[in-house]
């Protein structure tokens, strides 16, 4: 049994979505058992553009009603920018126990082009329990409309505003984590080195999931078949670019030479996810760096399997993203 259990609405049939569901080509025999059904419903995102961009947006936003939540509060929040941008929405997961309370900001994917807050609301109040944390995801501003550097600067005024609010939402700021997934997962890498460089907010741990890292990935002989293909890592990478020369550091990780300095980190990966070599590569580099590095990869995984949550493969990650959640922020 999964400890946290994701919003499982993409392996659900009757979930609705634009384009073609994912075809079934002879690679199929790599994928783990229990991720095959749903490759028969999952979005194809090869055809990613901006002509059917908002139907994505449309069918990624989609969450399932969930009940009232237990043991902790959940509340929409608007954070002043770090950038004279426009306010930053947020939601807020507070426990109902008291504090002090380790903190976490999570970044939620979507290619840097799409997503939610709303959309991880379910995993993180499970998380939230869980650890006894205060959670906050925000919605970032989004490519093409915004490009980089929109969203780090949002990442940096929210890790910036979970440090100001200490008092008032007893965190204990020693305890305070961010945590990504795909495209967050690569803004949250971002945040890390800009926190890095620019002398704070502190970081205590950094959890990325299949990371997204590099603009200079390119095709793969055997990842990246399924719901996140080249093709759409590539307008991904354009839109939140859009032809900034030479690409920061802060925008793509993986460019980075040095990354000493960085909180210790966990980083998971599916072995036929097109972003599983340059994860396993971040995670080397962050090994020479000197940096606590734990890597995961998950044999048959592609991208987004985490969301399968009925899945074996999908319930091992959960086990260790929360193991990994508890040893880093959970006081003994």
């Amino acid at each position: 049994m999964a400890d946290i259990p994701h919003n499982d609405a993409w392996s659900d049939a009757h979930v609705p979505h634009p384009g073609h569901a994912v075809t079934a080509p002879s690679g199929e025999h790599l994928v783990d058992s229990d991720l095959r059904p749903a490759l028969a419903v999952l979005p194809d995102l090869g055809g990613l553009s901006l002509a059917n961009l908002p139907a994505i947006r449309d069918t990624l936003a989609r969450t399932p009603p969930l009940d009232p939540p237990v043991g902790l509060t959940v509340e929409r929040v608007w954070l002043p920018s770090g950038a004279d941008g426009p306010a930053i929405s947020g939601l807020l997961h507070r426990p109902a126990s008291a504090g002090p309370h380790p903190a976490i900001l999570n970044l939620h994917g979507g290619g840097f082009v799409a997503g939610t807050a709303e959309r991880e609301d379910g995993a993180m109040r499970a998380l939230a329990v869980a650890l006894n944390a205060v959670i906050l995801t925000i919605d970032y501003r989004l490519a093409p409309e915004t490009p980089y550097p929109g969203a780090l600067y949002d990442a940096v005024a929210a890790l910036r505003w979970l440090h100001d609010q200490t008092d008032t939402l007893t965190i204990d700021r020693a305890r305070i984590a961010v945590r990504g997934v795909s495209a967050g997962g690569g803004l949250a890498a971002g945040l890390a080195l800009h926190a890095r460089d620019h002398h704070g907010p502190a970081i205590a741990f950094l959890s990325l999931v299949y990371p997204m890292l590099d603009d200079r990935t390119g095709p793969h002989p055997v990842a990246g078949t399924y719901v996140w293909p080249i093709a759409a890592n590539r307008f991904a990478w354009s839109s939140y670019l859009a032809g900034i020369e030479p690409v920061p550091v802060y925008a793509a990780p993986a460019r980075a030479q040095d990354l000493a300095g960085l909180p210790p980190t966990f980083i998971a990966a599916g072995a036929i996810d097109l972003f599983a070599d340059e994860d396993i590569a971040f995670a080397q580099a962050l090994m020479r760096s000197g940096v606590p590095t734990e890597l995961h990869v998950y044999p048959g995984a592609y991208h987004g399997f985490t969301l399968i949550t009925r899945a074996a493969v999908a319930q091992r990650f959960e086990h260790d993203s929360l193991d990994a959640f508890r040893r880093a922020l959970v006081a003994s």
